[in-house]
């Protein structure tokens, strides 16, 4: 048996499937951030997908492009499914992951702190 499970080899070609048409673009308006589609994960009956997001914008930016993202899932779906050969579609949901935001956070709050110790130190 294999260490990893067809969910998981799914959600992986789903997730790169997905980053490639959004990368080609989409005609909704509100899709203006740059998207990155950071991982998927597909129930055990194959049925539904959740794929996490990251959207670099502001927030106003990032709610109006995830909220395109979520109406343009029924044709994300049909293009993505193309080229999995399943034997039924995957219900697509959205999901917007804060990782990256937090680790930017951190990032920022770490060089805050060293630029005050660079400071007191003669």
């Amino acid at each position: 048996m294999s260490t990893h499970s067809r969910p998981a080899r799914v959600a992986e070609e789903f997730r790169h499937g997905l980053a490639e048409v959004i990368a080609r673009g989409l005609k909704d308006p509100r899709v203006t951030g740059f998207i990155t589609v950071t991982g998927a994960k597909m129930s055990p009956d194959l049925k539904e997908v959740t794929a996490y997001v990251s959207i670099h914008a502001d927030e106003a930016e990032r709610a109006r492009t995830l909220e395109g993202l979520q109406a343009a899932t029924t044709y994300l779906q049909r293009e993505v499914s193309r080229g999995l050969r399943l034997r039924h579609t995957p219900h697509l949901r959205f999901v917007y992951d804060e990782s990256v935001a937090r680790g930017d956070r951190i990032e920022r709050l770490l060089k805050e702190a060293r630029d005050k110790d660079s400071q007191r130190e003669p």
